[in-house]
């Protein structure tokens, strides 16, 4: 019993030695096969187990009493006495050092694998970031040259709009200049009508003194 409790004592030693120290491949190794007792029936056995060896505990823990309780009655414990003492404290140590390196174990594969968890979230919330600030970069990119695009249209707006505000004087001037021929038409034609008349009247004095020149001819 004693020699089989140095054994796991000694295996426990070696996987947390494992577990603490990171020594190639291997931590993997026993986090991944730690995984595999914790699976199935294997909870239930390692409880019934630690649930053993705390019974076998406590037998040695009363063992270890009574003989001192014997010895105490006697004045002094015989040499079987000492020896089973002796063989009953080893052990309950023994068992007390098995229990305690397995509770250790337990966790700090909890907690590892917990690190591991964090540490996978953690490179896919990086990546994610490095996503997203790729994804700004583009939008940044985008919204720049949407702001180039703007900044052109706002000046060929402005520049269409001093076109238009030209035309519109341009017009203006042109409505002034046809106003103002019209204008001279109308004169024109009304000197025209003037200079008709003008010349109908001279017409018909010239006929009127014609008719008299032949009168006083005849």
């Amino acid at each position: 019993m004693i020699q089989l409790l140095f054994l796991v004592l000694f295996a426990e030693g070696i996987v947390a030695l494992l577990l603490l120290v990171k020594i190639g491949p291997l931590r993997e190794l026993v986090i991944k096969s730690l995984d595999q007792l914790k699976m199935g029936k294997g909870p239930a056995t390692v409880k019934t187990i630690a649930s053993t060896m705390s019974v076998i505990l406590l037998s040695s823990l009363m063992s270890i009493i009574k003989i001192q309780n014997k010895g105490a009655k006697l004045g002094t414990m015989s040499p079987m006495d000492q020896v089973l003492w002796r063989t009953h404290l080893l052990e309950a140590s023994l068992i007390g050092f098995t229990l305690f390196l397995g509770f250790i174990i337990d966790r700090m594969h909890h907690y590892l694998t917990k690190l591991i968890g964090l540490r996978i979230n953690i490179g896919s919330s990086k990546e994610e970031v490095e996503r997203l600030q790729k994804e700004k970069m583009q939008l940044k990119e985008k919204e720049d040259k949407s702001s180039m695009e703007i900044e052109q249209l706002r000046k060929q707006v402005s520049t269409l709009s001093e076109n238009l505000e030209k035309l519109k004087l341009e017009n203006e001037q042109k409505d002034k200049q046809i106003e103002t021929a019209e204008a001279h038409v109308v004169s024109l034609q009304k000197q025209s009508a003037d200079l008709l008349l003008e010349y109908d009247r001279l017409l018909e004095d010239n006929q009127n003194l014609q008719a008299q020149g032949l009168g006083y001819k005849s």
